[in-house]
């Protein structure tokens, strides 16, 4: 008797989190699905784009720190809008840090020091791989004509695609620094 109490609670608790949408069943799941896998590794980026920004050092400190900040605020705040995304159409998303780590596909940076150059290396390459994580669960959403959440996927595509340009730009610069001059440019 307890249990089967248990199993019409539980029923009562998913229909209070259930939103009216015009989209089937199989395709909020699907989209769902994405969606809280996106939210998982938007958070990890978030945090390692802190954990950078915190642990800055060297020569363009202050150019990086701050750069690394801005980065920082616009991925959190795409946070809110993935997740609310997922209740407006009817899903449910992330509850937990342990969660994060279970549906995050982009690796966390634990190393007590890491090079500025390797920080921003490591943040470009988890930017391009975040957007394809976008377009993939682009595919899913315009399978199943959820046009509200192709929308705002496309934005993030082009945020992202930002962050990752300016951070190629600073790491192909500092490795152009680093490089010897060449023979033809000393024998002058």
């Amino acid at each position: 008797m307890a249990k089967n109490g248990g199993t019409q609670l539980k029923g009562r608790e998913n229909e209070a989190l259930q939103t009216p949408t015009d989209l089937g069943r199989k395709g909020v799941e699907d989209i769902t699905a994405e969606l809280r896998k996106l939210l998982a590794d938007t958070f990890a980026l978030y945090l390692k784009t802190k954990n950078f920004h915190w642990h800055m050092s060297g020569k363009h400190f202050r150019d990086y720190h701050l750069l690394l900040d801005e980065h920082g605020d616009q991925i959190f705040a795409m946070t809110d809008d993935i997740a609310e995304r997922a209740r407006k159409i009817g899903g449910t998303t992330i509850h937990s840090i342990s969660e994060i780590s279970k549906y995050q596909r982009l690796k966390d940076n634990n190393e007590e020091f890491v090079a500025p150059l390797d920080m921003l290396g490591e943040l470009s390459a988890d930017n391009q791989a975040l957007t394809r994580f976008f377009r993939a669960a682009h595919e899913v959403c315009e399978k199943n004509n959820d046009v509200a959440t192709t929308s705002l996927i496309e934005v993030w595509i082009d945020q992202t695609e930002r962050r990752t340009w300016f951070l190629a730009e600073i790491v192909s610069g500092i490795q152009a620094e680093q490089k010897p001059l060449s023979k033809a440019a000393g024998a002058s």
